[in-house]
């Protein structure tokens, strides 16, 4: 037996898109027919390619390797002779009683490899050239979706769809997944809309939050789902400060890991703690935009003369590089 033509199987695998794990063998107390070092590919309809013992330890490890591809988490188990067939966690071990009679004892690793994430965005705005040019840094693979798209315009994209109708999006694209809409302004309720009907396990929008407001309530007013509209991340992105396109495509991505790694996602922005005012504030407070559409509140010193109310009207009018 070639116990390592596990390799090209592999390599097969993930040419496909497909999820699978690398089982090693850590440890074997004879009498085993595994031995340290032996390896496996097992995909979740359990196939095995490659060598990890015999029939007696492969039902534990194929339920522990399906466990491991649900969660994206890696394990260890220990399979140990024992008239029980119970399973136990001693630890970071996940221990299997083995009713078969060889007396041996195997430990090994469960390692999930999963496909790449894919995130679909929404607009061909400059924050949407910058996320699809980022994502793909942090092993997440592009599809966008715009009216008039083309493909050499977004050559990070794996996928470029040129239309962002509701028929044509959910034909085209699988339902779930990860989906920010940063249209900034044109076409922002056809993209809503669209990507509302991918059913999307999480859905961002780069606006501010007065401008995410009007539109949820025009989508609900249009018949969609109220939860659903709810349910849309807006302001997009972590409180960094973003300002231009790639700062706040990077301030996005980081709520998609985060999203990625089982945080839940973020509702607003939070605007960070700041310390007490140097000087008692006595002015109106002007409402300055930030990038992704939270707002900070600044005021003038009390023992300031002259305020250049054009330059104040000026601020106060800014927009939000967000496109509201």
């Amino acid at each position: 037996m070639n116990r390592n033509h596990w390799i090209a199987h592999a390599a097969r695998l993930q040419a496909e898109d497909r999820a699978f794990a690398l089982v090693t063998v850590l440890r074997a107390q004879a009498p085993t027919s595994a031995k340290a070092g032996d390896k496996a590919i097992i995909t979740a309809d359990g196939q095995i390619h490659g060598w990890i013992g015999g029939g007696c330890a492969q039902p534990a490890v194929v339920k522990t390797v399906r466990q491991a591809l649900a969660s994206g988490q890696p394990q260890n188990i220990r399979i140990a002779p024992t008239d029980e067939t119970a399973e136990r966690t001693l630890g970071d071990v996940l221990e299997f009683g083995m009713a078969c009679h060889s007396g041996g004892t195997l430990e090994l690793f469960i390692d999930p490899v999963l496909p790449a994430l894919q995130l679909t965005v929404f607009g061909d705005s400059p924050v949407a050239l910058a996320l699809t040019g980022l994502a793909p840094r942090i092993g997440l693979q592009t599809v966008l979706v715009a009216a008039g798209a083309q493909a050499g315009d977004f050559p990070d994209a794996i996928r470029v769809i040129g239309s962002d109708h509701t028929d044509t999006v959910i034909q085209a694209l699988p339902p779930g997944g990860l989906v920010v809409v940063a249209t900034q302004g044109r076409r922002d309720l056809p993209a809503l809309r669209a990507a509302l009907a991918l059913k999307p396990q999480t859905l961002w929008f780069v606006a501010s939050e007065r401008k995410a407001t009007v539109l949820r309530e025009s989508l609900i007013g249009a018949g969609e789902d109220p939860a659903r509209v709810a349910a849309i991340v807006a302001p997009a992105g972590e409180p960094i400060g973003a300002q231009t396109p790639e700062e706040i495509a990077l301030a996005v991505l980081a709520t998609v890991v985060a999203a990625r790694r089982g945080r839940p996602a973020r509702g607003t922005a939070v605007a960070t703690e700041k310390p007490p005012p140097k000087f008692q504030l006595d002015l109106p407070p002007m409402e300055m935009g930030s990038c992704c559409g939270a707002s900070a509140k600044a005021e003038a010193p009390a023992d300031v003369a002259v305020v250049e109310t054009a330059a104040v009207a000026s601020v106060a009018a800014k927009k939000s590089c967000c496109g509201s």
